[in-house]
């Protein structure tokens, strides 16, 4: 391997320890998750001093909320009563007569983690949301109101707490025909009693984000509290450590998000500037993921003549259906709820977002197997790369059949002074054959951003979620051979059959790598080979790491993508005819002998670079002198 393919093959390292770096939870980021409550019984205490604290952020109110308005129904009939259903075919919502807001939510159409049917994405244990509007002396928390409900003309809910002086607070609830909740807030009759001066009122939303997938580690990672700025794009905050932020643009939505499913809301008017989001990861122990925190404010109009409109969208990550749904939304703003399904940094997300997903509808459209449609997207993309991969094996060829010719042309700058002049005398003999000795690099690196949207697109593909295939129960999820029941750094409490498979090809295919580089080498480039050789073998130790807890269809997925590519490296290989290839070389040598041919590009801005350094060395020689 020359200089140049030995940078290219350190490039593709550096890439790959970084990003393991960047995905790997930092010491600070263990021990803070060692810190959290080890029971759901602390984690529920510490949702109800979290609304203690929201509560007494604000100024403390003079008379109870609830003076304001009649009990509707008593405590005890309140809780006797619970909660309202609305339902369709593919949400089961249920609305609190305590507080008139949303409780819990249940999506019917996708399984849990013991395969039966539904998902509880919020419940009332939970989750808890509080609209919060001043007063002329007090605050009023609609948590601490009873409220009655009814049915509007047009079917809607509707959720009402009745005031003494004859005005009410009222909820209207419209579901719609799958993952899309309409309502509105609206003080009817209130003037008098709420702070003309206030134009906005305050959303207190909080939920313990809930483990619904088998793999608690990988599906953390993938699980962040998600937010869109309303001049457009979207942020989250950190998915493995306590982050609280303050949010200092309009925001049109926050998501409470899982990996697979999200519990969005969405405001008509915006929240305002100063939104202020919490994010705190908790222990395995817990089953829960993270508690998400959201204080949020809005337009509100206490004259009642306009009343607060929002949206919810709870339901699964599918770009696909997000974007169907969001068409529901009444709003007109171009919401990009599809956002919530990850699909990379702005490269990647290209790459995914115009052929990876369209690759994936169409072979998923035929209604195949999830397993079979990963084996012929690689298969697909292998097709692709083809010519680049061709290319380049080509070039390393090439500078194969040439490496007698090399050695002899270069065999007096054996010295360690020497090897500028031996680079110079290598780079003229390959401008006489035609050969680029970064042919056999820059086409391999093409092929990088690929293989990294892949990693972004497998993991986030809900279509994979609970679908086997061979020995894999769940593609989305690890497929251990073995679990232990305890925690090792840097395992975990089993080990992943696709994961070793994986490792165990890059291992080989590394091997198979170098060995043909090796036969291209020249001098000490051999030398320098052998000292460089065990990077690419401690890679795959590096990646069974990373991967063991990742899901067996991305373990999966990179297992085939090597073995077709091995399978690719060997036909090249057995079908390249080395004394043909030389006689090729040879014509092209007396063809360029007196016309040798220039080099191009970062090969010809590496020759002048070479040649200006040897210039530096002859001067610097002269003046030792």
């Amino acid at each position: 391997m020359n200089r140049n393919t030995l940078i290219g093959f350190s490039l593709i390292a550096v890439v790959l320890i970084l990003f393991s770096y960047l995905n790997t939870p930092s010491q600070e980021e263990i021990e803070a998750y060692n810190r959290q409550q080890d029971s759901i019984e602390a984690v529920k205490k510490q949702i109800e001093a979290s609304n203690q604290n929201a509560t007494e952020a604000k100024p403390v109110a003079v008379v109870d909320s609830t003076a304001l308005f009649f009990p509707s129904i008593s405590d005890s009939a309140a809780a006797a009563k619970g909660a309202v259903t609305l339902k369709n075919d593919s949400l089961e919502l249920t609305v609190n007569t305590k507080g008139g807001t949303l409780a819990s939510a249940r999506i019917i159409a996708h399984k849990d983690t013991m395969n039966q049917p539904g998902i509880a994405l919020l419940d009332a244990q939970g989750q808890q949301m509080n609209f919060v509007l001043k007063g002329l002396n007090k605050y009023i928390n609609t948590k601490e109101l009873n409220f009655s409900d009814s049915i509007a003309e047009d079917g809607s809910l509707l959720m009402t707490a009745q005031a003494q002086n004859g005005g009410s607070l009222v909820f209207k609830y419209t579901l719609g025909p799958d993952y899309m909740l309409h309502f509105s807030l609206q003080a009817n009759g209130l003037a008098d009693q709420l702070d003309p001066t206030s134009k906005e009122l305050t959303i207190q939303w909080q939920d313990s984000c809930r483990q619904q997938e088998k793999g608690f580690t990988f599906e953390n990672y993938r699980s962040a509290l998600t937010y869109k700025f309303s001049e457009g794009g979207t942020d989250y905050l950190s998915e493995t450590s306590d982050k609280k932020e303050t949010i200092d643009e309009p925001i049109d939505w926050v998501a409470f998000k899982n990996q697979y499913f999200s519990a969005v809301l969405i405001s008509k008017d915006a929240f305002n500037a100063g939104a202020e989001l919490t994010s705190t990861p908790l222990d395995k122990s817990t089953r829960i993921l993270k508690n998400y925190e959201a204080n949020l404010t809005t337009k509100f109009d206490p004259t009642g003549a306009q009343a607060s409109e929002f949206e919810m969208y709870i339901g699964p990550n599918d770009f696909r259906l997000i974007q169907d749904v969001e068409e529901e939304s009444t709003f007109g703003k171009d919401l990009e709820l599809e956002r919530l399904v990850y699909l990379g940094w702005p490269l990647f997300r290209f790459i995914n977002r115009w052929f990876t997903l369209y690759v994936f509808d169409w072979l998923t459209n035929l209604g195949l197997s999830m397993g079979i449609v990963l084996i012929l997207i690689t298969l697909l993309l292998k097709a692709i790369t083809y010519p680049m991969v061709k290319k380049s094996y080509m070039s390393s060829a090439k500078m194969r059949v040439l490496k007698p010719k090399l050695d002899e042309a270069t065999k007096q700058f054996n010295k360690p002074e020497d090897q500028m002049q031996k680079q110079q005398a290598m780079m003229a003999l390959y401008s006489k054959y035609g050969v680029s000795p970064l042919g056999g690099c820059l086409p391999m690196l093409i092929q990088m951003p690929i293989w990294i949207a892949m990693f972004n697109f497998v993991p986030n593909a809900i279509q994979l979620r609970r679908e086997s295939f061979l020995w894999m129960d769940d593609l989305s999820t690890y497929d251990p051979i073995v679990e232990w029941g305890f925690h090792i750094w840097g395992i975990g409490d089993h080990l992943s059959l696709t994961c070793v498979l994986f490792c165990v090809s890059n291992l080989l295919y590394s091997y198979m790598t170098m060995r043909q580089q090796r036969d291209q080498m020249v001098g000490q480039q051999a030398e320098q080979m052998k000292m460089m050789s065990w990077m690419m073998y401690i890679m795959p130790l590096m990646f069974f790491f990373m991967f063991n807890d990742y899901s067996s269809g991305l373990n999966f997925y990179y297992f085939i993508s090597l073995f077709f590519s091995a399978a690719i490296m060997w036909t090249l290989r057995k079908t390249t005819d080395d004394e043909k290839l030389l006689a090729i070389l040879e014509a092209k040598y007396k063809e360029n002998q007196n016309n040798p041919k220039k080099m191009s590009g970062l090969a010809a801005r590496l020759e002048e670079m070479q040649k200006r350094a040897a210039e530096m060395q002859k001067m610097q020689q002269q003046n030792r002198k």
